[in-house]
């Protein structure tokens, strides 16, 4: 019989981990955080993103949209 491991829980990335996968500067995050376009979740004073969710919005086209008005909410 083979045990199953549990899968492991997705791991927060940080705003510099996630700038340097998408491929733009900090600075580009954080202009999409104040228009609420990227998804992101606020821990403390942190900013932390799942890979997933972030991966998610590129797919979806909604990226595209993150430097007019919002690419998440409308």
């Amino acid at each position: 019989m083979e045990s199953k491991k549990p899968a492991e829980p997705e791991r927060w990335l940080s705003l510099k981990e996630i700038s340097k996968h998408i491929g733009c500067s900090k600075d580009t995050i954080r202009n999409w955080i104040k228009k609420e376009a990227i998804p992101y979740h606020k821990v403390g004073r942190l900013y932390k993103f799942r890979l997933s969710e972030v991966d998610f919005w590129i797919e979806s086209g909604a990226s595209a949209k993150a430097d007019e008005t919002g690419g998440q909410k409308q």
